[in-house]
């Protein structure tokens, strides 16, 4: 039997400057896509999938997402500020007390992903194996990952291991934002911002970092361009002006 996470973390507290002039006036995760604000699309699919609790950290213009959030029922929402953005792996730690003694999931506010032939998150709990696995990444083919231009970031083994592209190689893979990590993955992790990618090593190198491949669309907002692009796969209601 399946056992989805009930917690889960959204990333939100970053500044999005490679998203201005949109994020001038408000924070990333409020900038909308197909008539409504990103984080709203990330926290609609952890709630559809059964996730109770959503811990969401905030820096930039706290009091803007704060407000947003403010009318949320489900997930329930427990904010995590950060005086100083903590980074992404910074922040998760900061938020460890709230997220609990289980595996949970981590999900970018600035990306969007349908599933294939079964929800993502769903998927990533089925095949989650606490005995053998300590982070398990969904990863996007480079060939089918709107707004993303790099030349990726992993290589998987037969069973889903994970491997870092070398510098000078190209990897079929992209990680999509959307994860499952064990809390205990960040003992003794540094007192000071740090990222994910540190805690990724840390799995890798005793052999538990494990990969997932997303089946359907999955776009990246990072820029004007890609925040074009996502409005054109996912319009908005008619009635609904984006801004």
């Amino acid at each position: 039997m399946t056992t989805v996470p009930k917690r889960a973390m959204v990333l939100a507290a970053g500044r999005g400057e490679r998203l201005r002039p949109y994020t001038d006036r408000m924070p990333k995760p409020l900038v909308e896509v197909g008539g409504k604000p990103l984080i709203d699309h990330a926290l609609d699919r952890l709630a559809s999938i059964g996730v109770e609790i959503a811990v969401v950290n905030v820096s930039y213009r706290r009091a803007d997402l704060e407000n947003h959030l403010k009318g949320r029922c489900l997930p329930k929402i427990i904010i995590s500020p950060e005086s100083e953005r903590l980074e992404t792996g910074g922040g998760v730690a900061n938020a460890l007390e709230s997220l609990g003694d289980d595996p949970f999931y981590v999900v970018n506010s600035d990306v969007l992903w349908s599933g294939g032939r079964s929800d993502s998150l769903f998927r990533l709990a089925e095949f989650w194996d606490s005995a053998s696995m300590d982070a398990l990444l969904l990863v996007q083919p480079t060939v089918r990952a709107v707004g993303y231009h790099g030349r990726g970031d992993f290589q998987l083994g037969p069973l889903g291991e994970v491997r870092r592209r070398e510098e000078r190689e190209t990897a079929p893979f992209v990680f999509a934002g959307v994860q499952i990590l064990a809390p205990g993955l960040f003992m003794d992790c540094p007192k000071m911002p740090f990222s994910l990618n540190l805690i990724y090593d840390r799995a890798m190198r005793l052999g538990r970092l494990f990969g997932f491949v997303n089946e359907g669309r999955w776009t990246h907002i990072g820029t004007p361009e890609g925040l074009a692009r996502a409005r054109a796969l996912y319009p908005a209601p008619s009635h609904a002006p984006q801004s």
